[in-house]
């Protein structure tokens, strides 16, 4: 049994926690972090099944969803002694497709008692790879890393701890256990049209990968690695899984006519339904890509959700070398941007306790700060649209579809007429506070509009609810009577999200 005694912090160390709520199981990985190294104290699965219980409306249905919250309260007594900035929960395919995830993203955030965030299919192989490249030995050329989830398929080529190319594909064998194996039916044309339907997707990617390369490929996760452990179980390969051998299980599998006929040691039950579908994927991925064999690796999603979180705490942020990449590809006035961060940044610190404001606020500000400009790439009229539509629907290294729409709103709000419509589309939780950076970003964008080098004079900014005081220096708005005008402008800007401004 699993020992349920919540775990507890010491001086000399931090308890960090991973949960990654995936499309058939849910995991959790708690461990130490001692002087920056990582050691794992307790590592906990539960098959959920989510995306089998997501109906033909993309709903998530309540037996599902009673399932997951269930499992999260089992991991929640865990960690309950954890604070919330230790831990970290994502979601990957099933609670990317439903259409009521949100309404179960609250849910489980009161249950496990911190933040969850629903990752893009990139994302979730950026971090796959991770908690993949440590948990081998640090091998010198390029990797392919294939992840077989629920829902999705995840792919990437990687050196050592970068990845280079990743690709996230509709092919899960929960997915296709419902498609082409129903009721839990075997037959040769229910495999290969699973099997040719893989294909077909593959090649999307095909050319690209193969283009660049790599001298290994190794699998992660539960379907490869029950594939790999039955194929060893029988002799027909070692360590590695080869092509040969996974042939030979295709072959073993289509001999039964229902998965309950199958005879498979070391497979667990639980699994075993699971078992022609998994094994038609992996044939399409062998034999698209021309791989002869693989070997396995224990490091997956919530060990490469772990590493991430260790970096942001040592301050080896991923998201912030993302955003410097964007300044870059959209050839952002670095200079300017770097001033409206500035302001944004004081502003932020004389009036996060009154307006209650974090450090997470701080990140996102900043980043808001540095991007809001990179739509005048494509058009200076309506440029905050454009930037928000980038920053939204781009692929960005280390961010959740939650925070780039955070971003995107933050960034899309920072002009014109404030748009409170945008707002509303973020949790209820989350609107008060963005609404208030929003009006921090929008202040420092008007403060530097001359884009000039000349300082700005130390400014006083005074929050009281939805009031905001800017105190200047004595005589200097009458010397600067554009800047008075656009604050004028301001004030009746913000009344719209019923904030007060006033300036003197």
């Amino acid at each position: 049994m699993t020992d349920n005694t919540p775990v507890s912090q010491n001086e000399d160390s931090q308890l960090l926690a991973a949960i990654d709520l995936g499309s058939n199981s849910f995991h959790m990985v708690v461990a130490q972090l001692t002087q920056g190294e990582i050691r794992p104290l307790d590592i906990l699965s539960e098959k959920v099944q989510l995306a089998a219980g997501i109906d033909s409306n993309k709903k998530l249905l309540d037996d599902a969803w009673q399932r997951g919250l269930d499992c999260l309260g089992r991991f929640a007594q865990r960690i309950s002694e954890l604070p919330s900035d230790n831990i970290r929960a994502v979601g990957t395919n099933a609670l990317r497709e439903a259409k009521n995830s949100q309404a179960f993203i609250e849910a489980a955030e009161k249950v496990i008692g911190a933040s969850l965030e629903i990752i893009s299919g990139r994302e979730e192989a950026r971090l796959i790879y991770l908690g993949v490249a440590h948990s081998l030995s640090d091998d010198h050329g390029p990797r392919l890393v294939v992840d077989i989830g629920g829902g999705s398929t995840e792919f990437i080529i990687g050196e050592r701890f970068e990845p280079k190319l990743t690709e996230s594909l509709h092919i899960g064998c929960v997915s296709y256990s419902q498609y082409f194996f129903q009721e839990g039916a075997i037959s040769p044309e229910g495999f290969r049209r699973a099997y040719t339907t893989a294909c077909r997707e593959l090649l999307a990617i095909r050319a690209a990968y193969q283009q660049h390369g790599w001298s290994s490929s190794v699998g992660a996760s539960g379907t490869i690695k029950a594939i790999r452990n039955v194929c060893k179980n029988f002799g027909w390969c070692e360590d590695s899984l080869t092509v040969e051998a996974l042939h030979t299980l295709r072959d073993q599998i289509l001999k039964a006519n229902h998965y309950e006929k199958l005879e498979m040691p070391g497979l667990k039950a639980e699994r075993l339904h699971l078992l022609p579908a998994g094994c038609a994927i992996l044939c399409a991925i062998f034999d698209t890509l021309e791989i002869t064999s693989m070997e396995f690796s224990d490091g997956a999603l919530r060990e490469g959700v772990l590493y991430d979180m260790v970096g942001r705490l040592q301050h080896e942020d991923v998201r912030d070398r993302t955003i410097n990449a964007l300044m870059q590809r959209y050839h952002v006035d670095s200079e300017q941007a770097e001033r409206v961060e500035q302001t944004a940044l004081i502003a932020w610190g004389q009036v996060k306790n009154d307006w209650g404001l974090s450090a997470e606020h701080y990140d996102i500000l900043s980043w808001a700060a540095r991007t809001h400009e990179i739509g005048l790439t494509i058009a200076h009229s309506q440029h905050h649209k454009h930037s928000a539509y980038l920053l939204n629907n781009s692929d960005l290294p280390g961010f959740t579809n939650q925070s780039q729409l955070q971003l995107a709103t933050l960034v899309r709000g920072h002009r014109r007429k404030f748009p409170k419509e945008e707002f509303k589309t973020l949790p209820d939780r989350l609107q008060e506070p963005f609404t208030r950076l929003c009006v921090l970003l929008r202040l420092a964008v008007v403060l530097n509009r001359s884009r000039t080098k000349d300082r700005l004079p130390g400014i006083e900014f005074q929050a009281d609810g939805k009031k905001l005081g800017l105190k200047f220096p004595e005589g200097w708005l009458e010397h600067h009577p554009l800047t008075h005008a656009e604050l004028e402008q301001e004030a009746e800007y913000l009344s719209a999200a019923h904030i007060k401004l006033k300036f003197f």
